[in-house]
């Protein structure tokens, strides 16, 4: 199983960004796609995620109301559609995912709870 992430770049303050990463490999099933962020000198912290079945998402406070998190079933990607973006989300950002049966009791909230991780995609955001 391999993720492949996509979309970083060089932004101005309250442009938009997409990111989108493809998991490949014919997983049996996905659980739970999510997107972390990691800022220099910092820790690497949660961004938001998706349960696959349901569809249900959740997101870090910070980010409510601006991200976006989907998926494409037919094309096992999840997007991060990022609006009004500002200076401090400036961070390379990791999509990262977990399968069954671990997913089920995995914390999508924590880098735990997610057993493959693709490559980091650097977002910068000028202000």
């Amino acid at each position: 199983v391999q993720l492949q992430a996509c979309g970083g770049g060089l932004v101005q303050a309250v442009g938009s960004l997409r990111l989108s990463c493809t998991i490949s490999g014919r997983p049996f099933g996905i659980g739970h796609m999510g997107w972390f962020r990691q800022a220099p000198g910092k820790e690497r912290e949660f961004v938001a995620a998706l349960r696959w079945s349901g569809g249900q998402a959740y997101y870090v406070d910070s980010v409510k109301g601006r991200f976006t998190i989907s998926r494409d079933i037919a094309k096992t990607t999840v997007s991060l559609q990022m609006n009004s973006l500002k200076p401090e989300d400036t961070a390379v950002y990791y999509c990262a995912a977990d399968l069954p049966p671990r997913s089920i009791t995995s914390n999508v909230h924590s880098p735990d709870g997610y057993e493959y991780w693709g490559q980091g995609t650097q977002v910068t955001v000028s202000s």
